[in-house]
């Protein structure tokens, strides 16, 4: 005797939500070895602009996730905005910069 496949289909169906959800919770979370990769590009990232004598004296804060490098804070210029979203861009590892910075 052959299943239903309405029946098979129904017994499916909780182990792919069950696996769907599992995926869903893990989204955006870090890995250890790209938790350790983002706080070196952070760290890089934070000693470059405070090498750069334009932006050390500004306040520029650096957070960075799955490679993706967060700017925020104040910078006194439009071309210190430019240049800190430079700076980072050019670290290694660095797979994008997400520009928060505000001129005033």
């Amino acid at each position: 005797m052959k299943p239903c496949p309405t029946i098979t289909s129904f017994l499916i169906l909780p182990v792919f939500l069950v696996a769907l959800a599992s995926c869903a919770m893990f989204e955006g979370r870090e890995t250890p070895g790209e938790y350790v990769d983002d706080a070196t590009i952070t760290s890089r990232v934070k000693s470059e602009i405070l090498g750069d004598p334009h932006l050390k004296v500004l306040q520029v804060n650096v957070e960075t996730m799955q490679g993706t490098v967060q700017l925020s804070g104040f910078v006194d210029s439009w071309k210190n905005e430019h240049r800190a979203v430079g700076i980072a861009r050019h670290v290694p590892g660095v797979k994008d910069v997400k520009d928060d910075l505000v001129v005033r």
